[in-house]
């Protein structure tokens, strides 16, 4: 056992898993893209594929290893969650030859491509749905959820409470002019109706659509988006045995293909989805990692958090990948959370990407973009250069959050080694290269260090582990490595801040605001 660390009862400390993170395929780091606002190749003030494919080389110098589209289909909305066709680019973002040149040219850069599939509803504008609501004997009636009125008021489902992913309270919603009173369901609101997957003609078709993207146009994998809502939250169970079957239909086409699922739920509620998806986002850390950076101590005991989390997913699935992350389009942006503090955002930054997990960044979460609610604002334009200098800016909508004011621009970021996108940079690759660290399937254990502002753990992987430990706090501060013993046995293998120091006395002292990772001398 390393020093600094104790051994864990949970079973995801002792699980040894066969296969290593190499054989899937699917370590680094993720980087997450709104299109419309990441990058705009054409002046016509919306990001397109083509941007995207044009900033493809700022990636890979990041040192990002998969990208993940948010909805490209045809979709009557900025944000395309509402799906018009299953198999066409919406046009504002390009064509299908450009999206099949993007992926190209990330293939050629060892870069993987997942795109938002949205399944569990369609647009209203989708001429399934307005097949759907000529008559009830339209073949097409059954392919979304309907209930009478009498229905609903007996299974007592007329209203649902508001959750995280869903603010709509009251999901039923009356087709006007239509020649039956049933109402459909339509969990996010009236315009985006709920799927029934009941019938397997919806089923087959939905397949059928994500073996085109896997095969025909060559996407690497899929994030899912509402996947706990498949089926409405009084059948939850069903949804379980879909995403084994959608599992199973994907992975036969091509072997290894991701899927990612977005379950705003428990962690022993995420655990099933497991079963068919490989990997599902984890909230509750994003949210806890908020209170532990801003208040400089370690406040919802991160540790022993992941490991009850880690245990109950290990124990549906030994090879889940835990999708981590600080923000994401549904949210509020870190860089607002934390105010702007470049100290607390640079924390964020360390905790993010020496956890256990596969790490997702939000575009721009690299140069401290900040918005806020409502949801436009967390998904302003990326500011790659001064305003007036910007010619890849999109104009999509006026920035109120991540304007030049408030947040500095990539290009002047770059050449400033004390900047944040610096500090992403130098902590992404060394996770990139380190077999510890870039290891999705590594082994979680505390520390015995309990240090106010101090937080710290251990990682293994095999016979390798190193011991990480941050400072949360403005102080420089010294931290007793373990009791009775020296520091001589230690290396120091990385330091944000580049001036930490192992003392005689067994103690590593170290910088405000730094993280440092140790190694044991072999």
């Amino acid at each position: 056992m390393i020093a600094g660390s104790s051994a864990s009862t949970s079973s995801d400390t002792v699980h040894e898993s066969t296969l290593s993170a190499t054989q899937t395929g699917w370590t680094g780091v993720h980087y997450e893209i709104f299109v419309r606002a990441f990058c705009d190749s054409n002046g016509d003030g919306i990001g397109d594929l083509n941007g995207v494919t044009s900033k493809l080389d700022y990636l890979k110098e990041l040192g990002i290893s998969a990208i993940w589209l948010m909805p490209i289909t045809l979709s009557p909305s900025y944000h395309k969650y509402d799906v018009v066709d299953y198999y066409s680019i919406d046009p504002e973002y390009g064509t299908m030859d450009d999206f099949k040149r993007l992926i190209a040219e990330a293939h050629r850069r060892d870069m993987k491509v997942i795109v938002d599939f949205v399944i569990n509803h369609t647009s209203s504008e989708h001429p399934w749905f307005r097949q759907a609501c000529q008559s009830r004997e339209n073949p097409y009636h059954d392919w979304y959820v309907w209930m009478s009125q009498q229905e609903i008021d007996a299974t007592n489902v007329a209203t649902r409470e508001i959750t995280a992913d869903s603010q709509e309270k009251n999901p039923w919603h009356a087709v006007a002019g239509a020649p039956f009173k049933e109402k459909y369901y339509a969990l996010f609101w009236k315009g985006m109706p709920d799927l029934n997957y009941d019938n397997p003609a919806v089923r087959e078709e939905i397949y059928k659509a994500g073996k085109f993207w896997l095969t025909e146009v060559g996407v690497d994998g899929f994030r899912l988006d509402a996947a706990r809502h498949i089926y409405p939250e009084w059948e939850e169970p069903k949804n379980h045995q879909f995403w084994e079957e959608f599992g199973r239909e994907m992975e036969a086409v091509k072997p290894g293909a991701y899927t990612v699922g977005e379950v705003w739920t428990r962690p022993e509620r995420i655990a099933p989805y497991f079963r068919g998806l490989k990997a599902n986002f984890n909230f509750d850390l994003c949210l806890a990692l908020y209170d532990v950076i801003a208040c400089e101590d370690d406040t919802q005991n991160v540790i022993d958090f992941l490991l009850e989390v880690r245990a109950a997913f290990g124990q549906v699935n030994p090879q889940f990948i835990d999708a981590i992350m600080l923000s994401n389009h549904d949210q509020i942006r870190i860089g607002s959370i934390l105010k702007g503090n470049l100290n607390h955002l640079k924390v964020a930054a360390s905790l993010l990407l020496t956890l256990p997990g596969n790490p997702y960044l939000y575009y721009g979460e690299e140069i401290g973009m900040q918005g806020k609610k409502p949801d436009e604002y967390i998904r302003e334009p990326f500011l790659w250069d001064t305003k007036r200098k910007d010619k890849n800016r999109s104009r999509w909508t006026k920035a109120k959050y991540s304007t030049d004011k408030r947040v500095t621009p990539l290009a002047l970021q770059q050449p400033d080694p004390a900047s944040l996108y610096n500090h992403y940079k130098r902590l992404i690759h060394f996770r990139n290269v380190h077999p510890v660290l870039n290891d999705n399937l590594s082994v979680l254990e505390a520390s015995d260090i309990k240090q106010p502002g101090i937080l710290a753990f251990v990682r293994r992987s095999g016979d390798q582990s190193v011991l990480v430990i941050h400072n949360l706090t403005g102080e420089r501060s010294e931290v007793l490595l373990y009791p009775d013993s020296t520091a001589v046995s230690k290396r120091i293998r990385f330091d944000t801040v580049g001036d930490a120091e192992l003392l005689e006395s067994g103690k590593l002292c170290l910088s405000a605001y730094s993280c440092v990772v140790l190694e044991d001398i072999l």
